[in-house]
């Protein structure tokens, strides 16, 4: 990355100036701070390393900064390096670094991007893990497409991904959906029900129902707890397919679905609690068993074993995360609900306990999907009753305008989404103004050759025909591609590919709206044809990470 090539020469010209005596501190910082200026005036990137060597060399930063100037003009690197401030040194890169970038993009195609920053990490990503009673609502769909295209942004920053799906299967609320189901089946039957509140109530259990007396009869020789029982499994397994359906529908699948009642049944929570007992980590007090939290900062301490013997939802939780760094994962990263946010003092408190880094837990906290029409709030969902299903949105809308939208704010921010909005083929709607990015190049490719002219190769390109401030100006962002990636996949920021493509998309329809890059000149329309091109493939791997599909037409 072009960062780390200026690191690089800046280090050296910081080590020059301590051997010349210039600069005497002999200071290396941990790490150089390189930023874009918001102002491309000012140059292409600026650093303060010389703000941060101020105390030990005990001089003004702005006389340091003199001082490595000096020696930083001297290398092919840069075009300009100038002084801001009270002590900022600007780079203007080489025009002829501009063309190496366009070589390499082409060189590595959809590789493009990807680096070996996570250096293998075995991290696990587990997402949606919606609870087996209903269908997939619009917030698991956000959920969904954070989780997703953050394993796929951390896969092409280098490291181990696994993606998992948590079914609560185990509990109350499964329990709850096998009595609603068995109502509605004695229903059918004719029977008068006085449905309970607490019960499940919307259109689809009734469908459940129908599909459990097509399948397995009235159930009227069994008992109300076998009953009960096999309403529950079959409840279970039909809405894990209606999920699964869904999830493929938007281009997500898992690499493996953990049942939370394989923990019972292979006797790991009582292994784990035991582990956590083992490090005295627990106490007994009312005839529950305990575990101290505020120790580990904590609000208050946590009950596992409550004291009619049964189990808290908590030390399931706790069993499942001991039992994935027992699977040899060296970080976790949890995509909950924002509802969920009082948990996570309580889990990186346990693991802090046991005696694992707080920092190997990552939560990402999913805020709400206000759906609106045309500007207006909208509510449909006849099947689930008083929630929208995703399915619906997806029906509507298409996977890739659902999943970029989802995708388009930080997901600890409510998100507003417009669904007619999200179906305009116009530059008004974000997907269809970046999707109409790669379509257009991959137009002017037609065009070209339709007139018999191919794309060009790199023996073909002479770069001195792109003299364009504009033209500069795109593959100065083409060159930030691989520092996006690595920026979202270390910050576990999906949205900022998406900001990406947005900046990216801008700058290609602004060159085109002014340029043809069709020109009567051969040579220019060689070079335009290759730093378009570039463009395409950066597009392409942008987009498949969020998977969003890049379409040829439009």
């Amino acid at each position: 990355m072009i960062k780390n090539d200026i690191r690089s020469v800046l280090k050296q010209a910081l080590e020059n100036c301590y051997q010349q005596g210039a600069l005497t501190s002999g200071e290396f910082p941990a790490e150089i701070q390189l930023e874009v200026p918001k102002n491309p005036e000012h140059g292409d990137y600026a650093t303060n390393l010389a703000m941060m060597l101020a105390r030990s060399e005990g001089k003004a930063p702005r006389r340091i900064a003199e001082v490595l100037a000096e020696s930083l003009r001297a290398d092919a690197l840069f075009d300009a390096v100038e002084i801001a401030g009270p002590g900022f040194i600007n780079f203007r890169l080489a025009v002829g670094y501009w063309a190496k970038v366009l070589h390499h993009i082409y060189a590595e195609q959809e590789q493009f991007g990807r680096s070996q920053v996570g250096a293998g990490v075995k991290v696990q990503v587990e997402f949606v893990s919606a609870n087996p009673t209903g269908p997939l609502h619009i917030g698991h769909g956000r959920g969904a497409v954070v989780g997703d295209a953050l394993a796929a942004i951390l896969a092409a920053a280098g490291f181990d991904v696994q993606r998992e799906y948590y079914i609560n299967d185990a509990g109350n609320q499964v329990q709850t959906l096998g009595r609603s189901i068995l109502l509605r089946l004695r229903e059918l039957q004719g029977k008068v029900i006085d449905f309970p509140e607490d019960g499940y109530q919307a259109a689809y259990v009734t469908e459940l129902a129908e599909g459990l007396r097509q399948e397995q009869g009235e159930l009227a020789d069994l008992n109300e707890e076998e009953a009960i029982s096999r309403c529950t499994r079959f409840g279970v397994d039909q809405i894990l397919k209606w999920i699964d359906t869904d999830l493929k529908a938007f281009g997500i699948h898992f690499d493996n679905w953990y049942s939370e009642q394989s923990l019972y049944d292979r006797d790991m929570v009582e292994q784990e609690l035991g582990r956590l007992k083992e490090k005295g980590l627990t106490y007994e007090e009312d005839d529950a068993l305990w575990l101290r939290t505020t120790e580990f900062g904590d609000d208050k301490n946590r009950v596992l074993i409550k004291s009619d013997g049964s189990y808290t939802y908590f030390a399931s939780d706790v069993a499942y995360h001991l039992e994935k760094f027992d699977r040899g994962f060296d970080r976790v990263i949890d995509v909950w609900g924002a509802d969920h946010h009082g948990y996570i003092p309580r889990m990186k408190a346990m693991l802090k306990g046991f005696g694992l880094p707080a920092a190997a837990l990552e939560v990402l906290l999913i805020q709400m999907v206000n759906l609106l029409r045309d500007g207006q709030p909208f509510v449909m969902g006849k099947r689930s009753g008083n929630f929208i299903t995703l399915r619906e949105v997806i029906d509507e809308v298409g996977r890739d305008a659902c999943r970029f939208f989802f995708l388009m704010r930080r997901c600890d921010s409510q998100l507003d989404f417009d669904l007619e909005l999200a179906k305009q083929n116009s530059s008004d709607n974000p997907v269809y103004y970046v999707q109409y990015a790669h379509a257009r190049i991959c137009s002017i490719n037609r065009n070209a050759a339709a007139v018999g002219m191919e794309q060009p190769t790199l023996a073909q390109f002479d770069f001195s025909y792109l003299t364009l401030a504009e033209e500069i100006a795109l593959i100065r962002q083409l060159s930030r591609f691989p520092e996006a990636i690595e920026g979202a996949a270390l910050h576990y920021e999906p949205h900022r590919l998406v900001f990406y493509l947005q900046d990216l998309a801008a700058l290609l329809h602004s060159y085109y709206n002014r340029h043809r890059v069709l020109d009567e000149d051969a040579q220019v329309t060689s070079a335009r044809l290759y730093l378009v091109n570039a463009v395409r493939i950066v597009l392409a791997n942008a987009l498949g990470l969020l998977g969003v599909s890049a379409p040829e037409q439009m």
